[in-house]
């Protein structure tokens, strides 16, 4: 891994696999760990938003992080979500999740409580100095009602510990200013800004539509890595009717990509409660979108 891409640049938002009597299936996480690192994954983030994290246990978190070490080894980085709207119990996490072998941790902001940025930037700071593991600040003010506001990301980019965002605010303006004025490495948290995020300096993606084409999102850097913009743009588009039915169609990207990895005969399950399955109608626009982005 470079500096600019500590952990690497091509990562997956991962989805917890379920057994159909919805328990924690560790070896359908590892079958489908091993399957996307084959593909073109540098990295994988466990337990985050994709992952159901709100509605898996602190056991069923560590028992994850272990059994993906397993089967994936140093192939790939090892990312897990930590975030709670508790700081005591956010720092319990990644203690534990140092304990299991994660290379970095994930951390959302307290969400529900809404903190204001003081409060926000000492969260983070606690459980940075927590444990040894570098932090990735997972920005997502549309699911936690609190935003990283820019002049926090600077402040915190100071601490030696936190090195990484996950950009999904969809503020493209603030995620440059934070760019040029710090080291941070800026992962795109959404989809449809993978390419352009990249093109001003950032480190990758960590993508939950990487769940059913790690390949296809992958080829996209790679191209525009080796130079050629109007392939990496085309790669891109191609891509966009998936991203839009797995992302935007009104359905959460952890019920869409479970739905279209079930049909491609991968580890999934189904999802757990307060979420429900994917009906068949959109089941089937998910197929044909995935169709038109893999056969071009």
């Amino acid at each position: 891994m470079t500096t600019d891409a500590p952990f690497g640049r091509a990562l997956c938002a991962m989805i917890t696999p379920f057994t159909e009597e919805g328990a924690l299936d560790l070896d359908g996480a590892q079958r489908l760990a091993d399957h996307l690192v084959s593909r073109g994954c540098d990295g994988l983030v466990l337990s985050g938003t994709t992952g159901e994290s709100p509605t898996t246990t602190d056991a069923e978190k560590a028992a994850l992080v272990e059994a993906v070490r397993e089967a994936v080894g140093g192939r790939a980085s090892i990312v897990t979500g930590v975030g709670t709207f508790d700081t005591r119990h956010t720092v319990e996490l990644a203690l534990e999740a140092e304990k299991a072998g994660a290379d970095a941790v994930l951390v959302v902001s307290p969400y529900y409580s809404r903190p204001p940025q003081d409060a926000l930037e000492e969260h983070f700071r606690t459980v940075a100095d927590a444990s040894g593991l570098p932090v990735v600040l997972y920005d997502i003010p549309g699911r936690t009602g609190t935003r990283i506001e820019p002049d926090t990301m600077i402040r915190l980019a100071e601490h030696p510990r936190i090195v990484a965002v996950k950009d999904c605010s969809y503020d493209f303006l603030a995620a440059q200013k934070v760019l040029s004025r710090t080291e941070l490495a800026y992962y795109a948290g959404c989809d449809e800004h993978n390419l352009a995020l990249y093109a001003v300096g950032g480190a990758g993606y960590i993508s939950t539509v990487a769940n059913v084409v790690p390949e296809q999102l992958r080829a996209v850097i790679d191209a525009f890595e080796a130079g050629d913009t109007p392939v990496s743009a085309h790669l891109q588009q191609r891509a966009t009717p998936l991203i839009e039915s797995m992302m935007s169609a009104g359905l959460p990207g952890t019920v869409t990509a479970k739905a279209l990895l079930t049909e491609l005969g991968l580890p999934a399950g189904p999802v757990r409660a307060p979420l429900r399955p994917a009906g068949r109608e959109a089941v089937d626009g998910l197929l044909a979108a995935y169709e038109e982005c893999v056969t071009g």
